[in-house]
């Protein structure tokens, strides 16, 4: 009974359409009708701007790391990132945003900082790095993803390396057009970090 109500309370967690909310509240603006049509941080940045785009990409991580915390909150047995991961489905397919959200990577990312607050710095440290060097939002996420799983294959925690799996496979299937679109030079940089040689 008490698994069913944190998965439920996880999902619902993550549904929480923060970029929908934002966009409309404060901007009068719906951002799946701009950019990518994306409900996440990235998509939000292009349309609304950098406090936008800040305010949803933190607003969406700590849905991760709030749904993680939910198992200790009930008093359950239930293994924080199982729960972490239901969160991510909510973000991915939000019930009160008709199935359409995000890429689940700053809702990933708050599961992991609930759970192992060093790896999420780590692998925000790639994201970063990443993103100066190159400006690719996507790119720099798919990398932050794979540096998510190696980092669990060294400290060899089977349940971490397990769910950094399944939510590093689901970022990068969900970046999949991004990356054809870096293939064929015709995925969008950022302007908001360092130069940006790209018109």
């Amino acid at each position: 009974m008490i698994y069913g109500i944190i998965i439920i309370s996880a999902y619902l967690l993550g549904s929480i359409p923060s970029g929908l909310i934002v966009g409309k509240a404060f901007y009068g603006v719906d951002i799946r009708e701009h950019g990518s049509g994306n409900l996440g941080g990235t998509n939000t940045f292009r349309t609304l701007g950098v406090k936008a785009g800040m305010a949803v990409t933190i607003s969406d991580i700590l849905k991760g790391t709030l749904a993680a915390a939910l198992p200790f909150f009930f008093g359950s047995d239930m293994h924080p990132l199982m729960a972490g991961v239901f969160a991510v489905v909510g973000h991915m397919y939000p019930l009160f945003a008709g199935f359409r959200g995000g890429k689940a990577v700053a809702t990933s990312g708050g599961v992991l900082l609930a759970y192992v607050p060093l790896m999420f710095l780590i692998i925000l440290g790639v994201f970063f790095l990443s993103l100066y060097t190159t400006k690719y939002v996507s790119l720099s996420s798919i990398l932050a993803a794979l540096a998510s799983i190696i980092y669990a294959l060294i400290l060899w925690d089977i349940p971490l390396i397990i769910v950094v799996s399944i939510l590093g496979f689901f970022v990068i299937y969900r970046h999949k057009a991004n990356i054809r679109r870096i293939k064929d030079k015709t995925e969008p940089k950022i302007k908001w970090l360092g130069k940006n040689k790209m018109t």
